[in-house]
């Protein structure tokens, strides 16, 4: 692949990427594609002009300067091979990677939220034109599927795709995050996604629609470990029954930006060799660590891998085994307005199975987002805290989600 960007570098034809949504992550794509061969920004897009600004002044060479990235991405005169979506927005999201499609360049989804919600309509979009949607290659389950990947190569079977998380905490406030928010330059929003497990679970889904995976338990176990080779110990593999699982570890500092694969293998001859190379076994189960994700670092690979060989990270390929749904974060009345619908006072999210949560009437966690629309989803019946929420519990305003939601459902029932 380098040698190729490296060619792609000397002949002066670039992989022309454009880029919008220039927050932390943004900002470090920016970067990260300065500074790797064969590959140029063709634009730089963000609502806030002086963060489109910095983007550019980062990336480091000259570029395209706009907060209005459809603008961008519909203008035949601006190149763009591959498009980068690095908002934190999901109906806006979706609207820009459908502008990509259509000008037939591919879409990299640094934004969980759009690929996990609506991912199946932009595939379904970016197939009839020949290009792909892909995950990011640095996300956690752009880094799982690439160690999967590896892992089943090796005649392993997989058991576990495991994340790992330092602090959670599902029943956290907006009030009670605006201080880390902004040591960690995040809105509070976006903060308290993480603070609650929901954007952990909307990534574990995204993973677990690749391979067929499923949760054991709703939101998955999450055990506390001290290190990460207690996995193999504090889960019961056996009780799987031959069913991949995803799950996640919560507390281990060692490696808290990590994550891991459990991989089965009966052979002893092979245990043999494990047990040389001080793979962490109970037989037959081992656990695969990679120590660390690097975001921003890893989307020039996503870019690559979509420009040169049409081959995405994650693409969701077994469909919509699970999905996030949304459960009470405290008592709800009627007449309760969910402001957010994801990294709210009102819900979070569990990822589940798709299948018997929707038998169940359970509203996804997604759905509930009203982006652009000053109206937001009314409680209409009362729900206890921790109680998973249905559409009968909703006064659920006509937005633009839902008309996409009802767009999108016969390609995922």
């Amino acid at each position: 692949m380098l040698d190729e960007l490296k060619q792609r570098e000397a002949s002066g034809q670039p992989i022309n990427v454009g880029l919008i949504g220039l927050g932390a992550m943004g900002l470090g794509i920016a970067y990260q594609i300065g500074r790797t061969p064969g590959m140029r920004l063709s634009f730089v897009a963000d609502t806030n002009e002086a963060a489109a600004k910095k983007g550019a002044e980062i990336y480091g060479k000259p570029t395209h300067i706009t907060t209005d990235g459809m603008a961008a991405l519909q203008d035949e005169k601006i190149p763009c091979d591959v498009f980068v979506e690095a908002t934190n927005s999901i109906v806006a999201a979706f609207d820009y990677c459908m502008a990509a499609i259509e000008r037939k360049a591919h879409c990299v989804l640094m934004n969980a939220e759009v690929d996990a919600i609506l991912g199946y309509l932009l595939r379904e979009a970016a197939k009839k034109q020949g290009v792909i949607v892909t995950s990011d290659a640095g996300d956690q389950h752009g880094v799982l599927s690439r160690m999967m990947e590896e892992i089943e190569m090796w005649g392993f079977d997989i058991v576990q795709a495991g994340n790992m998380k330092g602090f959670l905490e599902r029943h956290r406030d907006l009030a009670g995050t605006v201080e880390i928010a902004a040591k960690l330059g995040l809105s509070p929003v976006q903060c308290l996604a993480y603070t609650d497990g929901s954007k952990l679970n909307i990534e574990m889904s995204v993973i677990a629609n690749e391979y067929g995976l499923t949760p054991l338990v709703p939101g998955m176990e999450g055990p506390r470990a001290d290190k990460v080779e207690d996995v193999i110990n504090l889960f019961d593999f056996d009780k799987y029954n031959g069913q991949g699982r995803v799950d996640y570890i919560l507390g281990a500092k060692q490696h808290g930006g990590g994550v891991y694969v459990v991989g089965r293998c009966d052979n002893e001859f092979q245990q043999g060799y494990m047990n040389y190379y001080k793979v962490t076994n109970k037989h037959p189960y081992y656990v695969f660590l990679r120590p660390y994700h690097l975001c921003h670092l890893e989307t020039p690979r996503a870019v690559a891998l979509a420009a040169l060989y049409n081959k995405a990270v994650v693409t969701m390929k077994k469909g919509r085994v699970t999905d996030c749904f949304a459960y009470a974060k405290r008592d709800l009345k009627p007449g309760d307005r969910v402001e957010h619908a994801i990294g709210s006072d009102e819900v979070y999210g569990l990822i589940m199975e798709a299948k018997p949560a929707d038998a169940a009437n359970l509203v996804p966690q997604g759905v509930l987002d009203v982006e652009g629309s000053p109206e937001r989803p009314v409680m209409k019946r009362a729900a206890k805290k921790d109680e998973p929420l249905t559409w009968d519990h909703f006064d659920l305003p006509a937005t633009r989600m839902l008309e996409l939601w009802e767009k999108q459902k016969p390609l995922i029932s």
